[in-house]
């Protein structure tokens, strides 16, 4: 019975240890020059684990590139570079990371660039993500109800549920 408990305790928390969010960047507008992207990640909160997807017409790349390359919008000595769309970065460890559209005056003259803070760290048990430091307030639980604040995760909740009603069977 202990072991039974164990295990279903352990199902319960599994969900958290998998928590990620998948961050559309500039939203549903994608990665566009018409987009303020600072205005767009000040309204984000990233976290390792997550993920950025970069969507994205055949006019536009992303680079990543260092602090200063971003700041001059240099496109010569870049990190990574990728021109297919989406693009998936996935964001494994805290640190800054920054990324600009190589493209012809999109980043310079256009402001195509973003700079992302991760911050280690999951979701917590309020089901908000730690701000960034300089947030006033972390933005409310995504409408929606349960399919909102899980996302992708529905999945993963009906399987325990229905190995949670299994067991609850095997020791009725």
């Amino acid at each position: 019975m202990a072991k039974a408990i164990t295990f279903l305790l352990l199902l319960l928390i599994a969900p958290a240890a998998y928590a990620q969010t998948t961050h559309i960047v500039g939203g549903s507008d994608g990665w566009d020059t018409h987009v303020n992207y600072d205005d767009w990640g000040r309204g984000q909160n990233f976290t390792t684990g997550d993920i950025l997807v970069f969507k994205y017409s055949s006019d536009h790349a992303v680079n990543e590139v260092n602090q200063t390359d971003y700041q001059n919008c240099d496109t010569e000595n870049y990190i990574y570079s990728n021109s297919s769309s989406p693009t998936n970065i996935s964001l494994s460890k805290a640190e800054t990371r920054y990324f600009i559209c190589p493209r012809s005056n999109h980043c310079s003259g256009q402001g195509m660039k973003l700079t992302v803070t991760v911050l280690s760290g999951s979701t917590s048990p309020g089901g908000s993500k730690p701000s960034p430091p300089g947030t006033p307030e972390t933005p409310p639980l995504p409408a929606g109800g349960a399919t909102g604040i899980l996302g992708d995760r529905t999945s993963l909740m009906v399987g325990i549920s229905v190995v949670w009603g299994a067991l609850l069977g095997l020791m009725g």
